[in-house]
């Protein structure tokens, strides 16, 4: 990256955009037109001034060498990060052509640039000493075992209702409506139990969702009183399971695996949100040690989290997994060398080896909704109203997913296979394939389809 020849594709750019009004927008912008005084640095800086409906030209310039990924800053009134401007900015930057050219940053930039990088180091200096220094272990100790007294009593309460609906017929749940799982997801967030309140949730909108919706519901209570169940007899599972237990009913642990050290490859970044919070997934592959990580970051609803590693880009650094049988999510730690274009790929496997390694991580973590796999050679093939990706190599196939299928970016993996077969890494699921990325036969850039 602080190679001047060195350049991101639009298509990694672009899957920054937090939404796709901000794409749209971004991409009118990535024209030399409304730029000025545009340039780069061999540090991973970009900046430029962009004309826009005031007197004063916004000024945009972006950290691209930053350790969690690009940081931006903007003069606009924006609240999106990236907005527009820092789209088009790298869209023009990414472009190549001699119009972000290298040069001495001014100073309006340089100083933002060393600000961010001073706190970075103050935040990773307090956060060493803060490490150094625990706090009172013996009251640490009484908070969790208050927690767990209050966890322990919410999922008891959810097992007398699970009960209750049970015994008086699953119909009881359609006349109900949403309110009483409402009212049940309030009572486990009193008792400190988010993971339960999120799974109740869903719950709610299940009855009324279609045909075969009770036995829809039935599979998901199920699943549910299996957690209830692991949490109440915590004390007899395996250790890697009750690690996977507490995290699904909501404790959350700190990442206190082994620090695997590897060139990491951005397979996949995509946003959730829901009425309070942003969530964003970034999938990693280790070049060396074939292992898949899995990042979260969030923010609150409204505003795209922080951390933000385009797709088809490599580096490499450190990462920490964290406790539980079957788990994939990391954190990412010291990172030795910024974002930078790769040619690796993670290898593929069949449809068939995809649906064994999804129902090997199931008996690891019973409530897992999908695995990360790497599909080679497949074809995406439309099965009257639905698609899936079919073998070239074998009669098999799997079906994309409901929310795959109706996504705009399906077009774009179909276009990009011309009936070809293609690589495709996404997540494999008992609702089917979500497909995140995609590679054409031969060499060629990653191509993000969310």
């Amino acid at each position: 990256m602080t190679q001047q020849g060195v350049r991101w594709t639009a298509d990694q750019v672009l899957a920054l955009a937090p939404d796709a009004a901000s794409r749209k927008a971004g991409s009118k912008l990535g024209a030399a037109g409304p730029w000025s005084e545009a340039g780069s640095s061999d540090e991973g800086t970009v900046w430029g001034l962009c004309k826009g409906s005031g007197s004063k030209p916004y000024q945009t310039v972006i950290d691209i060498a930053d350790s969690t990924g690009p940081a931006y800053k903007c003069s606009c009134p924006s609240r999106k990060f990236p907005c527009k401007h820092a789209l088009g900015l790298l869209l023009l930057w990414a472009g190549g052509d001699g119009t972000v050219p290298h040069a001495q940053a001014p100073d309006w930039a340089e100083q933002w640039i060393e600000g961010r990088r001073a706190r970075s180091e103050k935040r990773t200096a307090g956060g060493a000493s803060g490490a150094s220094s625990a706090g009172d272990p013996e009251a640490a100790r009484r908070r969790a075992e208050r927690r767990a007294e209050r966890i322990t009593a919410g999922a008891a309460e959810l097992e007398q209702r699970l009960a209750d609906l049970l015994r008086g017929g699953l119909a009881t749940a359609e006349q109900a409506g949403y309110g009483m799982w409402e009212e049940t997801a309030a009572r486990m967030v009193d008792a400190q139990a988010p993971g339960l309140a999120a799974r109740v949730r869903e719950l709610g909108a299940i009855p009324s969702s279609g045909p075969g919706w009770p036995v829809r519901l039935l599979e998901e209570c199920a699943l549910l009183h299996l957690l209830d169940q692991g949490w109440l007899r915590r004390e007899l599972l395996p250790d890697g399971l009750a690690a996977t237990v507490r995290s699904r009913v909501g404790l959350s642990g700190s990442a206190d695996g082994r620090p695997v050290r590897d060139r990491w490859l951005v397979l996949a970044q995509y946003d959730t949100s829901d009425a309070r919070l942003t969530t964003r997934r970034i999938w990693l592959y280790g070049a060396e040690s074939g292992r898949a990580a899995l990042l979260l970051s969030y923010g609150a609803a409204g505003r795209a989290p922080e951390l933000a590693l385009p797709v088809g880009l490599a580096f490499e650094a450190e990462v920490s997994a964290y406790p539980g049988a079957g788990q994939l999510r990391a954190a990412l730690g010291e990172q030795f060398t910024p974002p930078a274009p790769a040619t690796i790929r993670p290898p593929g496997t069949t449809t068939l080896q995809a649906v064994e390694r999804y129902g090997e991580a199931l008996r690891a973590d019973p409530w897992l909704d999908s695995y990360p796999v790497t599909l080679d050679r497949v074809v995406p093939t439309p099965d009257g109203d639905t698609w899936q990706l079919a073998d070239t190599d074998g009669d098999l196939a799997l079906p994309l997913t409901p929310a795959s299928r109706s996504r705009p970016d399906l077009w774009r993996l179909v276009a990009l296979s011309g009936g070809a077969p293609v690589t495709v890494f996404g997540e494999c699921g008992h609702r089917g394939f979500t497909p995140l990325t995609a590679w054409p036969e031969g060499a060629g850039d990653a191509v993000p389809l969310c």
